[in-house]
């Protein structure tokens, strides 16, 4: 099994301390976030982690594609792949904080499917056409890896139809994972595509401390605001919803904030979505009950998990204790 973690740059020394925590307990992928108004600049900071890891490879996990123009963030990436010696990866998204922070809208899936395509010939080293203006990077040393995150069924097909790879938003229980691969797979058998071709990762939150009680009280805060995005409002029924969630969920998804908080936190075990949402979306707990909760979704079906540890209660600390009591046991067990 591949495991990665990616997390909201607060500040330089923080990034020191993941790029260290990454190469010293063999994580496979480390993500730098792109949320204008919450962290530092994406790219400096994968620039940063590029410079200071030699193993891992180094993601934006994720940008998008309104805040950004697609030329720009290829050849950001494709410097960034210079710098860690071909370990990088693009990571393209519709926006969450990182357009809502900016008022924005994001981008609809038709769109995000072209400019993936563009950013990809781009990254190949042809002249590419978009939206009136012609672009080429004749500079760039191999094609980056461009992924998309998706979490809707419309948005995971479009990911089997023209991504490298996918980064899954929707759920580590077996009944998500299966949904989820198969809509991905239906999109790259529409393409022609061999399905295992799609490189897939699941996401999922992460907090692990010694302390149950100091895990459970943050994961609530980064559960309300990741489940607005990957559960959304509609056809809830399909995304495999209980009934009796689907109303505190429409809710949750009304009153959810782009900068997450206690507030939020409390709002998930008000609205009695707490059990649902942690075991359908997060990994959480003792080093034990983490290592529990990955094997029960190895077992289920996921091959890649990626942690978002950004809102963990320490997200060093996390990572340093999933790497050391847990990474190892998941591998081999």
């Amino acid at each position: 099994m591949e495991v990665g973690f990616f997390y909201w740059p607060f500040s330089v020394e923080l990034t020191m301390k993941m790029a260290a925590a990454a190469e010293r307990y063999g994580y496979d992928m480390i993500g730098v976030a792109d949320t204008p108004g919450n962290a530092m600049d994406p790219w400096v900071t994968a620039a940063l982690v590029a410079e200071h890891t030699r193993r891992p490879k180094v993601s934006i996990c994720v940008t998008n594609l309104a805040t950004r123009h697609a030329a720009v963030s290829a050849a950001a990436i494709a410097s960034v792949d210079l710098i860690s010696g071909g370990r990088a990866i693009l990571g393209i998204g519709a926006g969450n904080s990182g357009t809502r922070n900016l008022g924005v809208k994001g981008t609809p899936v038709a769109e995000m499917s072209e400019g993936i395509a563009y950013i990809k010939t781009l990254l190949a080293g042809e002249k590419a056409e978009y939206r009136g203006g012609t672009a080429q990077l004749p500079w760039v040393k191999r094609p980056t890896p461009v992924f998309q995150a998706a979490s809707l069924p419309r948005s995971l097909a479009a990911a089997g139809r023209c991504a490298d790879g996918v980064f899954v938003n929707y759920g580590l229980d077996r009944v998500s994972l299966s949904a989820s691969t198969s809509h991905i797979a239906r999109g790259a058998a529409e393409a022609g595509r061999d399905p295992a071709s799609v490189e897939v990762w699941q996401i999922g939150c992460l907090d692990c401390h010694e302390d149950r009680d100091v895990a459970r009280r943050k994961i609530g805060a980064i559960l309300a605001f990741v489940s607005g995005y990957v559960i959304g409002t509609e056809d809830l029924e399909a995304r495999g919803v209980p009934s009796d969630k689907i109303e505190p969920l429409r809710e949750l998804r009304r009153r959810y904030s782009t900068r997450p908080g206690e507030a939020d936190a409390r709002m998930v075990d008000e609205l009695g979505l707490f059990n649902y949402l942690a075991g359908r979306l997060s990994i959480w707990g003792t080093p034990d009950d983490c290592l529990r909760q990955a094997l029960a979704a190895k077992a289920a079906g996921a091959t890649r998990l990626m942690f978002t540890v950004s809102l963990a209660s320490d997200p060093v600390r996390t990572v340093e204790l999933f790497g050391e009591h847990v990474l190892p046991a998941l591998r081999t067990g």
